[in-house]
C-alpha cells in the first residue's frame, strides 16, 4: 500500500509538470503560427486610418485585427505609457494579458499577504486570546493548609460572607472591599492565601502575573487588562489575583519611552477597571508586591485597594507547624529537634524553610543515611 502511494504522488508530480510545460508552451506558440508580422508603422497607420477593431498587448508584442480584412497581424510592442490610452480613445476594444513574470509576482503578493495577515492574526489569538486568564473553580485549597496568618483569617472571614451575599449587606450600607494588597518577601504564601479565600468562599479565582500583561507589541497590555476584568465581571463572585503587581502598577513616568508609555497606558487600564465595578459586583481583587512604595499612589489609594495588609515571616508557632508539615516523610535525629530547629529558622520565609529541610534530606542520602543530621542542615541552609 505503502508503494502504491509513493507511486501514484510520482505520477501526479510527472503530470503536473507536463501540465505545466504545456501550458506555457501553448502560451508561447499560440501567436506565432500562421499570424503576419508588420512592422509598428504600418500598425500605427492602420490606427490613424481607424482600421484596428481590437488590439491585445501581450507582453513584448502586440496582436492586432483589422476591419478591412478581419485577418490578425502581429507587432513589436514599444511599451509606450500613452499608447493604450490613446487607441481607447479611438474606440478600440484594447485587452492586456499578463505575463508570466506579472502573474508570479500577484502569486508571491498573495502568499506575502497571506504570511503577514497570519502572522497578525495568530499574534492576536496568542496574546490576548480569551484563555489567556484561566478560571479556577476549585482552589483545592482552605485555610487549613495556610499554615499563620491567624490574623489575615479572621479579617477574611467577614470579606467572604460579603462576597457570598453583596445585596444582603447592600441593604446594610456595607459594601465589600474593591481591591485587597497583600505585602510581604517572596516565599511568605501570598498566592497560597489567595487561594485559600477562593477555597474557602467556594467561588471562581482567576490567577494572573505581572508577565502576563507584557507583550512585544504596543497596546496589548492595556486590552488584557480589559479582557482580565471583563471575564471577572462574568464569572462574579469572583476573585481575581495578581502576584507580582509591582511588576505592572509602578508609579508612571512620563519620560517618553516606549517601556515607560506601555506601563502608563497599563497603569491607566487598571485605573479606569477598579473604578469601572461596583463593589456589589462581587469581584474582588487582590493583589500581592514586595514593596507598596514601588506602586501607583493613585492606584493603591482607597476606593481602589481598601485593605493593606502584611504577610509577615511565619511567627514561633507558625514555624513548629512548617517544620513539622515539610518533615513528613523524613526522619530527623535528636538534635535536629523542631525547637532547634524553630529557634534556627527565625527570620526564614514559608519556601525557605521548605526548601532547607528538602535540601537537607538530600545530603542525608548523598551520605547515605536514613536521618537527617544538624551538620545536613547547616549544609542546606549555606545553600540556600
Amino acid at each position: 500500500m505503502k508503494k502504491i502511494k509513493i507511486r501514484f504522488s510520482v505520477i501526479f508530480v510527472v503530470l503536473a509538470f507536463f501540465g505545466v510545460a504545456a501550458y506555457f508552451a501553448y502560451d508561447f506558440f499560440k501567436y506565432r503560427i500562421d499570424i503576419e508580422k508588420v512592422s509598428y508603422a504600418d500598425f500605427w497607420k492602420a490606427v490613424e486610418y481607424n482600421d484596428v477593431s481590437t488590439v491585445k498587448f501581450d507582453g513584448d508584442k502586440i496582436h492586432f485585427t483589422t476591419n478591412l480584412t478581419g485577418m490578425p497581424f502581429i507587432t513589436d510592442n514599444p511599451h509606450s505609457p500613452i499608447l493604450e490610452e490613446e487607441l481607447m480613445k479611438r474606440g478600440i476594444e484594447v485587452t492586456v494579458v499578463k505575463d508570466g513574470a506579472e502573474i508570479f509576482s500577484l502569486i508571491l503578493d498573495v502568499i506575502f499577504y497571506v504570511f503577514f495577515f497570519g502572522v497578525i492574526i495568530f499574534a492576536f489569538r496568542k496574546f490576548i486570546s480569551p484563555n489567556t486568564f484561566k478560571v479556577v473553580h476549585k482552589t483545592g485549597v482552605k485555610f487549613d493548609d495556610v499554615v499563620g496568618m491567624e490574623k489575615l483569617k479572621r479579617d477574611m472571614v467577614q470579606v467572604m460572607e460579603i462576597m457570598k451575599n453583596p445585596a444582603e449587606f447592600a441593604k446594610k450600607g456595607i459594601r465589600m472591599p474593591k481591591g485587597i494588597l497583600l505585602e510581604g518577601e517572596p516565599g511568605n504564601g501570598k498566592t497560597l492565601f489567595a487561594k485559600a479565600l477562593a477555597g474557602e468562599a467556594r467561588i471562581n479565582f482567576i490567577p494572573a502575573k505581572a508577565t502576563d500583561f507584557e507583550s512585544m507589541f504596543m497596546a496589548i497590555g492595556p486590552m488584557k487588562v480589559k479582557l482580565l476584568f471583563r471575564k471577572a465581571r462574568r464569572r462574579a463572585p469572583c476573585i481575581v489575583f495578581i502576584d507580582e503587581f509591582d511588576g505592572i502598577g509602578t508609579i508612571r513616568n512620563y519620560s517618553g519611552s516606549a517601556l515607560e508609555t506601555e506601563n502608563t497606558r497599563i497603569v491607566t487600564a487598571l485605573l479606569n477597571e477598579l473604578d469601572g465595578f461596583e463593589a456589589s459586583n462581587g469581584v474582588l481583587v487582590i493583589a500581592a508586591t514586595n514593596s507598596i512604595k514601588a506602586l501607583d499612589p493613585a492606584l493603591i489609594r482607597p476606593g481602589r485597594f481598601d485593605s493593606k495588609l502584611t504577610v509577615p515571616y511565619p511567627d514561633e508557632a507558625a514555624r513548629a507547624k512548617l517544620i513539622e508539615m515539610y518533615s513528613r516523610g523524613k526522619k530527623r535525629s535528636s538534635d535536629c529537634s523542631t525547637e532547634a530547629l524553630v529557634r534556627l529558622f527565625n527570620g526564614y520565609s514559608c519556601a525557605k524553610i521548605e526548601s532547607i529541610l528538602n535540601g537537607a534530606a538530600l545530603c542525608a542520602r548523598q551520605n547515605n543515611r536514613e536521618e537527617i543530621i544538624m551538620d545536613d542542615i547547616k549544609e542546606a541552609v549555606s545553600e540556600c
